[in-house]
């Protein structure tokens, strides 16, 4: 009994506050003696948003069954990715196949500079700033796979301070990061002017 109470509650922490992303479901053909039979592949994208995403790709007879092994796929690989604020910490490059793909850290308020595959997991891991450039083969499959090996590439400042032993000192980017702009309460500062003014 504690074991599937146990899995019961991993089951409910992974359901909560994973969203998914389909980046693409693919049909094939197999030519047989009665015709042609078809069978369904989807490739998913998981994350909480807040430095953890997963790729999933799972194929099946009927769509919904295959879009379900892919999330579960996705679910279990989820790793945690470093981030500094709403982008990464530096410039990597990803490759997958003849696909390469070169994510830039950006200043906030830019965005995600983007196309469809490279967005859908940048989105998912928690990136709002971010630019992007894709060489090669803009195969959808190979882009998002290679998004994943440049995160894999991705190391904090206190990973690389510790392994090299060095002070690194902050690029632009990551002070510009640091300086979160203080909400300011409008209505009040009209009201105290107004009570200043009948005074």
């Amino acid at each position: 009994m504690d074991k599937n109470k146990n899995k019961n509650k991993k089951y409910e922490e992974d359901k909560s506050g994973i969203d998914s992303n389909t980046v693409g479901v693919y049909r094939t053909a197999a030519t047989v003696k009665g015709g042609r039979r078809f069978s369904f592949s989807a490739m998913i994208v998981c994350g909480d948003r807040k430095g953890r995403v997963g790729l999933g790709y799972g194929k099946a007879n009927q769509v919904p069954n295959a879009i379900e092994k892919a999330q579960k796929k996705a679910k279990r690989e989820m790793r945690e990715f470093p981030l500094t604020g709403t982008t990464i910490p530096h410039e990597v490059t990803g490759r997958f196949g003849a696909c390469s793909v070169r994510l830039v850290p950006a200043s906030p308020g830019t965005g995600v500079i983007a196309g469809a595959a490279v967005r859908a997991v940048l989105d998912l891991l928690g990136v709002q700033d971010c630019l992007s450039k894709a060489y090669g083969s803009t195969n959808n499959k190979n882009l998002t796979k290679a998004v994943i090996d440049g995160l894999r590439q991705l190391r904090s400042r206190e990973t690389v301070e510790r392994l090299r032993k060095v002070t690194i000192d902050k690029t632009h980017t990551e002070t510009s990061h640091e300086k979160t702009p203080v909400a300011v309460d409008v209505s009040r500062n009209e009201e105290n002017i107004s009570e200043e003014v009948t005074a």
